[in-house]
């Protein structure tokens, strides 16, 4: 796909000009008054470094516009940042830690910038990793005590292509305990090292997992972009439920190379922001594409262009038990991308009983497999047999709930050499593909979309979670990509609208989910209430 400029991609991705510094933004304005009005620290708000307005809004072309013309710097973005993770997070528990080095980080982006020799985009922007991804300077545990001794000796390549962008390591976020594959009832957002990350809009709810800290700490405005992964659902879900952008790209577009796996026939890192450009920009720089360097992230191009929604064709896939409330913001979301010009039908894509019941045996053999294969790489277990011993032996470790039902079933499951569990992923990609190709196909869609999110349940670690959401299933097991942009709101709490497309239509996606996201126009700043009422079951 040819090359384009930096302003040419958002263009393509439907968002207009740059704002102009200093120039009034009615949606940051109000989200300001809100949290101004309702934040447990006024001392948080959003607008806290000169020539910097309304920090949860600004998108990294308009950091680099001003760090550009010399009205901002990375250290002065940098510093905002970490003021807001020193304020904001004891109230959500979303950072693990911030990185010793970050100012120095950004000191050398603004060298960069001073002499003309700046990286491209995300050069002197600030990112947030999830507690998976291996940093050589950092601890990595995916949650667990048992990692959270010596660090890895090398950084993740994902890492190491966001240092060569130039972009600013600002930390750790919490997640979900080895990704929410421990237990069969788990916690979301809960792990040993971590404790419990809350939702920002409603403190007692639940951030969903596994990316839980990722998301809640953009939905904080803790940092412009964050790094999640996910196997199924723990990039969408959680920034769904949190309110931001998450785009699960497919699978192989990112390198898997030191994260810590569950599964190499599901799982990615992707990029997590509050906004569609920035995720889009992050991405051009993990995929590695080659023009990210020059301004030019040409994978990235998308085909939209400025016509936005305007004779697309959308399959909404209702899903309604996730309740009635979620089912009435999918029909005024529908009506909204009519009234925008797109063809909205209503679809269900096939096998989705068939996928749920083979998911997890497959995902049992890999687990042991490609876990064994990481551990064997770290200080502490060296497989997962010893990893389940040091569960049992650590009560910390059981603090929230107990089981670790997934590591037991995991351990017994036969290996990935075995016939029966070969006929059972070739089948899952088999009709995980056709279920999205077919209904593609048959509708002649641009994308499916479909509710990424009941809204969030109230955190219960006697309960665990109650999260049962078909929505991401497709997509996550075809390894075709998917990405949440927010929808709207259901008491308080934030719903994302799904969007999925065939294998390697990243960029096509990225493209409409910007459309989409201009015309629903749902992000609201959160506002830390301590609850809302009682969630109702789904019906």
């Amino acid at each position: 796909m040819k090359s384009r400029s930096v302003l040419t991609l958002l263009a393509a991705l439907g968002t207009g000009a740059l704002v102009i510094p200093g120039a009034p933004q009615p949606r940051a304005e109000a989200a300001s008054a809100a949290y101004r009005t309702n934040s447990p620290h006024q001392q948080g708000r959003s607008s806290v470094t000169p020539g910097l307005d309304h920090l949860d809004t600004v998108t990294i072309p308009e950091l680099q516009a001003r760090m550009a013309d010399g009205s901002l710097t990375s250290s002065a973005l940098t510093r905002a940042y970490l003021r807001r993770i020193a304020t904001i997070d004891p109230v959500i528990h979303a950072v693990l830690r911030t990185d010793p080095t970050a100012l120095r980080q950004a000191a050398a982006s603004d060298a960069r910038h001073r002499h003309g020799n700046a990286r491209g985009p995300l050069d002197g922007i600030p990112v947030l990793l999830k507690d998976n991804v291996d940093t050589h300077d950092m601890p990595t545990t995916a949650g667990s005590l048992a990692l959270a001794g010596t660090p890895p000796a090398r950084d993740a390549a994902l890492v190491t292509r966001l240092r060569d962008a130039g972009a600013v390591i600002l930390g750790k976020t919490n997640l979900s305990e080895w990704a929410n594959f421990r237990a069969e009832k788990p916690t979301s957002g809960w792990s040993a090292v971590g404790g419990q990350t809350h939702n920002p809009y409603v403190l007692d709810r639940n951030p969903c997992g596994s990316s839980a800290g990722s998301a809640a700490a953009l939905a904080a405005s803790l940092s412009q972009v964050a790094i999640g992964t996910e196997t199924d659902g723990s990039i969408v879900c959680p920034a769904g439920m949190n309110g931001v952008v998450g785009h699960k790209p497919t699978l192989g577009l990112v390198s898997r190379s030191g994260v810590v796996p569950i599964s190499a026939e599901q799982d990615t890192a992707g990029p997590m922001a509050r906004n569609v450009t920035d995720v889009a920009l992050t991405l051009a720089v993990l995929s590695g594409d080659a023009g990210v360097r020059h301004g030019t992230p040409g994978g990235l191009s998308g085909s939209s262009g400025s016509g936005g929604l305007r004779g697309k064709r959308i399959g909404l896939w209702r899903l309604p038990s996730l309740g009635s409330k979620v089912d009435a913001l999918m029909t005024r979301t529908a009506q909204r991308l009519r009234s925008a010009g797109a063809e909205v039908v209503e679809v269900t894509p096939p096998y989705q009983d068939r996928l749920a019941e083979l998911e997890f045996p497959a995902l049992f053999s890999e687990f042991h497999r490609d876990i064994d294969a990481y551990l064997a790489t770290r200080h502490g277990p060296r497989n997962l047999a010893r990893l389940i011993e040091f569960d049992r032996t650590h009560p910390a470790e059981r603090t929230c709930f107990a089981g670790q039902e997934l590591f037991e079933r995991a351990l017994a499951a036969p290996p990935t050499t075995d016939p029966d569990y070969r006929a059972k992923r070739a089948e899952l990609r088999d009709l995980s593909r056709r279920s999205l190709d077919e209904t593609i196909a048959a509708h002649h869609l641009d994308a499916i979309a479909a509710p990424t999110n009941p809204p969030a349940w109230t955190t219960d670690c006697a309960r665990g979670d109650n999260d049962v959401i078909p929505s991401s299933t497709p997509a996550a097991v075809a390894g075709y990509p998917s990405l949440s942009v927010p929808a709207g709101f259901v008491d308080e709490l934030p719903v994302g609208l799904l969007l999925m497309a065939g294998g390697h239509r990243d960029a096509a996606l990225l493209s409409l989910g910007a459309a989409v996201e201009h015309r629903l126009h749902a992000w609201r700043a959160p506002r830390y209430l301590p609850s809302v009422a009682p969630e109702s079951p789904r019906g």
